[in-house]
């Protein structure tokens, strides 16, 4: 029969402190260790790689502006921090910085696509393709011909929506949109580039889109019977329920009656010449 005996209390006691000061040397190895790659040069932030499809900025100028921000090295910058300080450049949409060994950052730039100036003609606010608005500096849009957008605050989505749903109606005309204008009352004015206005009035986008569809079909032949061509447009109002008023160059102001009175005849006479073009059924 065999015996087993427990070790002596002191033995124990020489045990755990053995093991404790072990783990306080680990620790105090670790903490020295991490001291030194903290402050160690070799991991300060050296190189900065950046990506990305950019035409208003590149990586050289890029870099020199962004780096004095970043506070902290490899191990210590704050990515958040650094995605923000890379955002804040003119031009630059979104940013995404990702950390790379062992003194580096890479950086993924994507830019704003402007699609409209926005606001008076002396900011320099634009609006990219999503609708949103940012800064930016005008002189360096590569772009001729983008138009002017403008309305409340928070409605660059609206009047961007709007702007492409109204462009291809004005291309029949071939005067493109100079400036659209949404105002607080939730009406619309176009100015087109040949320096007409056009009242829109308000109402549901297709409500909109049925008024300048219907003047954009019916102006020619009005403007016809003033020896005028539609490019002689200096100013209309569409906000009428059954017709509009419109003013041409050289030629006395078109009340809206006597705009609607031309619209009808021209109707009816389409309809005529449809009904004459319109196949006869023969029996067989």
């Amino acid at each position: 029969m065999s015996y087993s005996m427990s070790a002596p209390f002191d033995v124990k006691l020489m045990n755990v402190t053995a093991t404790a000061m072990f783990a306080g040397v680990a620790v105090l190895l670790l903490a020295v260790v991490s001291w030194w790659a903290l402050r160690h040069p070799a991991f300060s932030i050296a190189r900065i790689v950046v990506e990305g499809e950019l035409v208003h900025n590149n990586a050289v100028t890029l870099r020199a502006n962004v780096a004095p921000h970043l506070t902290g090295n490899f191990f210590t910058v704050d990515l958040k921090d650094a995605r923000k300080a890379f955002e804040q450049v003119p031009w630059v949409r979104e940013a995404e910085v990702r950390r790379e060994y062992p003194n580096g950052l890479r950086v993924i730039l994507r830019e704003h696509e402007a699609q409209a100036y926005w606001g008076p003609d002396t900011g320099t606010a634009m609006v990219n393709t999503m609708g949103e608005v940012f800064e930016a500096n005008v002189g360096e849009v590569e772009r001729e011909g983008l138009p002017r957008l403008s309305g409340p605050e928070g409605s660059a989505v609206d009047v961007l929506r709007m702007y492409y749903a109204l462009e291809p109606a004005f291309e029949d005309m071939s005067t493109p949109i100079d400036a659209l204008v949404l105002r607080d009352r939730g009406s619309w004015l176009v100015q087109l580039e040949n320096g007409a206005s056009i009242e829109l009035g308000g109402g549901k986008e297709q409500e909109v889109l049925q008024r300048i569809q219907r003047f954009v079909r019916t102006l020619p032949q009005i403007a016809q019977q003033y020896q005028r061509t539609a490019d002689a447009l200096e100013y209309a109002d569409l906000r009428y329920p059954d017709g509009y008023a419109l003013r041409l160059r050289g030629v006395t102001t078109v009340s809206r009656e006597k705009a609607l009175e031309m619209a009808k005849r021209l109707a009816a006479r389409q309809q005529q010449d449809s009904k004459k073009t319109r196949p006869t059924e023969g029996r067989h």
